[in-house]
């Protein structure tokens, strides 16, 4: 109990010094919970969609994705024969059974041939208005769809685009373009998270989507009463055979489930990933307070041992410290962890991803784990200080200011850190000499963790010798005030090295992942000047095809030297090892995209891979099965009406990133045996203008698709800013994740500056009696902050680009070859390092400076 009392009085008297830590605490335990219950809400909202919206069964064709997404080469959805509904009515169990339409494979545009599509990557689905839907949804304004000309949008893309009744609407399909005006605005009855939904009736989705009629997508099957969903499949499905896709509401759900839960993982664990680095630095600042309250109570520790406390309740003290701030802090960080998922739900539906706050969901083990990993994360930290604390001689204890320092610890902490360090470097340098990336990427890991590690038990010593460097560098120019700064950071090497520790972890992965995301950009722009020899590339959206008259119309376009047609199929491949490999990837394409696409070659030539009857390989398949030039493999095309017997004219270079591991044929050829109805639409088209006509050609080409929306024209520029946009947008994001350790970790200079200047009360005190002014005091303290924040600064940049030069080389591996160093964004960071400690200072130094002369020089 006097234990537990002398904790409490001492956690309470030092509270404010116990905030920042409580603060770090707090914010780790936020980030964790927060993200828990965030990617937790988004699966409920996902659960509750997906259960709402499924039928009791449904049926759809055998080739049909899981999740209803187009995967036809024709851009069309597969479908069934309107006949299979009578067969399913028919089977026992059946209580009603619907055709219905829909395809992901659609633009939608307004009047102005502006793109309705999300913003948020969710998708655009355009379907027929059926009795499944109308239970999830509501008609809030006019009517649902009853002819051609008629078209239902959902509420949430009516408010995003301001849709009105009566509003003109494009619908852009595989099958050709379809106007509409909006005839009413549904609202869903459970969350939508973002996806654009537009209704047709079934007549016009049949022509608008397939181009047929007397067929559907899905056929939405309800049991009647008494009868489970698994009954009713089993009956439908002997009702059907094997011909169809049977599944029940619960494995619709699930399929639908399973195709957002690799993106909700991925978000969850990058985020959790980041939390955990948060607490790392957070451990530091706990370990700084701890050892320096210790530190302060020296005396205070000493007569407790004097007066007859042992080594294990003065440990015992701390750590019962330690355990109250980590509950207070922990318990704290648990509520803003539900705040914060609130703003993320917020910010989510800035992006377009609507999540409701009434599908909040908080699982009994968010608050669980929250608590657990601060309270364990606090004691865990407090734990050496609180063992320093126990081994305090009474005697020596009362003699001294202080702690004594340890030169044997000292020591030994500089071998071992040497030697982690050294293996690390070690690590490192066998991942960048690593033949496979596989390999190579372990080795990458154990580098980082082993130098980190390193670098923060050698810090106290690397302390002595960068900060000596850095006064002459930076605070000597300040004269008699930056030499003390230089001194009051040398004062306490094991304390500097583990502030500057903190900032070191958050600038270290700032710079690897910028030194990752430049080497990426400039690799790939090396790669696009290279090998690509086209001058402008025409994609379509929202995983649409290319149609025939939008072909004709490109081709159309004066000024144009070649348009290259490229269109990717799947076939059966019978290879000289009578092997037989079913749905594998083959491109049929003109002759000019061996042109277009500068691909090396092993053997042979890619042009003659063009020639009748003829065809290219990747170098790893030809390994795989024995193929050299003059090899015969049978393909059977999808589609097709017999198989054909290729030769292999040119087997190419795996070294490579765009189109890596493509194998080519002509158009010419692959015609031959697919029936013009049946050929694989085209998934991108290369252009080239003539000589010195790049500039026309290219507004001529603009010009020309500006009434097909759905295709987007880029030139290598356009193509090269789009790359470097998309690479910046995810650094960006990460780069704001980071902030959160790195605000901990100025939190924890703060703190050190705070008990620092608290631990040399009656030396300030003195120092303003024989005349520092104010001035000069606070100035001391900046410096001395400055000094702390851009040794963290060094170690951090330093070591971050050693991991992300060794990480370009095994991308390299992958083809991105190009290492560069973004001096600018490392020199920016360096700047703000010491801005970051300039800010840190000021309370302390505010503090410090407010001090009375005598009664400081009066303290104990």
């Amino acid at each position: 109990m006097t234990v537990l009392k002398t904790s409490m009085r001492n956690f309470f008297a030092h509270k404010g010094r116990m905030a920042l830590s409580a603060v770090a605490v707090l914010l780790s335990v936020a980030f964790v919970c927060g993200t828990l219950v965030f990617t937790d809400t988004m699966n409920t909202t996902f659960d509750k969609l997906f259960q709402a919206t499924a039928s009791d069964v449904t049926v759809s064709a055998k080739g049909s994705s899981d999740t209803g997404q187009t995967t036809s080469r024709t851009g069309k959805p597969p479908v069934i024969p309107a006949s299979v509904i009578g067969r399913i009515r028919g089977a026992h169990g059946v209580k009603s059974a619907e055709g219905t339409v829909f395809s992901t494979s659609v633009t939608v545009v307004d009047g102005d041939k502006d793109k309705l599509s999300p913003s948020s990557g969710a998708p655009t689905i355009v379907g027929s208005w059926n009795g499944n839907d109308a239970r999830t949804m509501k008609i809030t304004t006019g009517t649902a769809p009853k002819g051609p000309d008629d078209v239902m949008v959902d509420a949430d893309t009516a408010d995003k685009h301001d849709l009105k009744l009566g509003d003109e609407i494009g619908l852009i399909s595989a099958v050709g373009t379809r106007h509409a005006r909006v005839s009413g605005i549904a609202a869903f009855k459970v969350t939508n998270p973002g996806a654009a939904i537009f209704y047709l009736d079934t007549k016009t989705a049949q022509r608008a989507l397939v181009g047929e009629s007397g067929v559907y997508t899905n056929v939405n099957v309800t049991a009647a009463e008494g009868v489970s969903d698994a009954r009713l499949k089993k009956d439908v499905a002997a009702a059907l055979g094997h011909a169809y896709k049977v599944q029940t509401a619960k494995e619709v759900a699930d399929a639908n489930q399973k195709s957002v839960q690799s993106f909700l993982n991925v978000m969850k664990y990058a985020m959790l990933g980041f939390a955990g680095i948060a607490f790392l630095v957070g451990i530091f600042l706990i370990i700084n307070t701890f050892s320096m309250l210790v530190a302060q109570r020296t005396r205070e520790i000493g007569l407790m041992r004097a007066i007859g406390s042992s080594r294990k309740q003065v440990n015992r003290s701390v750590l019962l410290e330690a355990l109250l701030l980590g509950v207070i802090g922990s318990a704290l960080g648990v509520g803003a962890g539900v705040g914060i998922a609130v703003g993320l739900m917020k910010l989510m539906g800035q992006m377009g991803m609507h999540l409701s706050t009434d599908d909040l969901t908080v699982a009994w083990t968010t608050p669980a784990l929250g608590l657990l990993l601060g309270v364990v994360v606090t004691v865990l930290a407090a734990y050496l200080p609180a063992r320093r604390a126990g081994k305090i001689s009474p005697m020596a204890a009362l003699r001294d200011a202080g702690t004594p320092a340890d030169a044997k610890a000292g020591i030994v902490r500089a071998v071992v850190g040497l030697v982690l360090t050294g293996a690390g470097a070690w690590s490192l340098y066998v991942a960048a000499t690593a033949d496979k990336a596989t390999t190579g990427s372990g080795w990458l890991g154990l580098g980082v963790v082993l130098t980190l590690i390193g670098f923060v038990v050698v810090g106290p010593v690397l302390a002595g010798g960068l900060v000596r460097v850095l006064g002459m560098v930076i605070l000597r120019i300040f004269g008699p005030v930056g030499r003390m700064a230089e001194r009051n950071a040398l004062r306490n090497p094991r304390r500097t090295g583990a502030t500057g520790a903190a900032l070191m972890i958050g600038l270290a992965l700032v710079a690897c992942l910028s030194v990752v995301g430049s080497s990426m950009v400039a690799s790939a722009t090396d790669q696009l000047d290279k090998t690509v020899g086209t001058d402008f590339i025409i994609t379509p959206d929202n995983e649409q095809l290319i149609k025939a008259k939008e072909v004709a119309a490109v081709k159309s376009v004066p000024g144009l030297a070649r348009v290259t047609e490229y269109r990717p199929t799947e076939a059966a491949f019978t290879t000289p090892d009578g092997k037989t490999l079913e749905k594998t990837d083959i491109t049929g394409a003109d002759p000019s995209y061996a042109t277009d696409l500068r691909t090396k070659t092993v053997a042979g030539d890619l042009k003659d891979a063009y020639l009748p009857d003829s065809m290219s390989v990747h170098e790893a398949f030809a390994e795989d099965h024995g193929i050299h030039l003059g090899s015969r493999i049978t393909v059977a095309f999808q589609n097709g009406t017999k198989a054909a017997h290729l030769t292999v004219r040119a087997i190419t270079s795996d070294d490579t990133v765009i189109d890596k591991g493509a194998m080519y044929t002509s158009v010419a050829t692959m015609a031959k045996y697919v029936p013009a109805g049946r050929m694989p639409l085209n998934q991108l088209l290369f252009a080239s203008a003539e000589d010195g006509r790049q500039a026309t050609a290219y507004k001529a080409l603009k010009t020309a698709l500006h009434d097909y929306p759905e295709l987007t024209v880029r030139d290598q520029t356009d193509y090269k800013k789009a790359l470097k946009d998309q690479i910046g947008q995810l650094l960006n994001m990460i780069y704001g994740l980071l902030a959160l350790a790195i605000i901990v970790a100025v939190l924890g200079v703060v703190n050190t500056l705070a008990l620092s200047v608290v631990e040399r009360t009656r030396e300030i005190g003195l120092m303003r009696a024989i005349g520092l002014s104010r001035r000069q005091l606070r100035r001391m303290i900046r410096l001395e902050s400055v000094v702390i924040a851009v040794f963290g600064a060094l170690l951090g940049l330093g070591l971050g680009m050693g991991w992300g030069a060794t990480a370009q080389k095994l991308l390299a591996l992958q083809g991105l070859k190009v290492l560069e160093i973004p001096w600018p964004t490392i020199v920016a960071v360096f700047v703000g390092s010491a801005f970051v400690g300039l800010f840190a200072a000021l309370i302390p130094a505010f503090r410090a400076g407010r001090m009375n002369v005598l009664n400081a020089i009066a303290t104990e």
